[in-house]
């Protein structure tokens, strides 16, 4: 167990500040989340995790159902909970065409997103960045939080394109109502 990562055992950024909770993100959870990459509470797989850590920065798959009839856009958020900041870090940042019922491993890449995909800002940059944890600081949760928006993000109140924005002022600035929601949890520790 590294140093550091003992040091930082006790901190972690928890649940509070996820999107999930923003309150014009909240909505009926009607959609499910799935990866066959690993299942909801499962650990993810090296090839999915940061360059740093000998991974391939490759998203995952994830697939869908329908989403609700009035869905214009839909919003994927994925943040690692227990980074021992006061915030979940955003790994990914993505608005999806309502007609793709599903993603391809590397579909969220910065350079070259799968097709219907807009991959906006996140914490860390453009596009999906895999778990890269602190050695020894413990299990860390990636949540893939998948939002289906009736006002397309472009159309929303913010002042900032979301190409632009970052995403602590983006996710705020989604106009609701929220048609659905679902979450995938995926666990990975060093």
């Amino acid at each position: 167990m590294s140093l550091l990562g003992r040091l930082l055992n006790n901190r972690r950024a928890g649940e509070t500040h996820m999107a999930w909770n923003l309150p014009n993100l909240h909505g009926p959870e009607t959609l499910t989340l799935t990866s066959r990459h690993f299942g909801d509470g499962g650990t993810m797989q090296l090839e999915h995790c940061a360059k740093h850590i000998g991974g391939q920065d490759r998203s995952p798959h994830l697939a869908w159902s329908p989403p609700p009839t009035g869905t214009a856009q839909l919003l994927l958020v994925v943040e690692d909970l227990d980074v021992p900041m006061g915030k979940p870090a955003v790994h990914c940042v993505a608005l999806i065409d309502p007609a793709v019922g599903q993603l391809e491993p590397g579909d969220l890449a910065g350079k070259q997103p799968g097709q219907g995909v807009r991959v906006l800002r996140s914490t860390l940059g453009r596009g999906y960045h895999g778990p890269g944890p602190i050695k020894g600081h413990g299990p860390h949760r990636y949540v893939f939080q998948l939002f289906a928006l009736e006002t397309p993000l472009d159309a929303s109140s913010a002042t900032t394109p979301p190409d632009r924005a970052r995403p602590r002022t983006l996710l705020p600035a989604v106009t609701p109502p929220v048609l659905g929601r679902a979450r995938l949890t995926g666990v990975f520790e060093r």
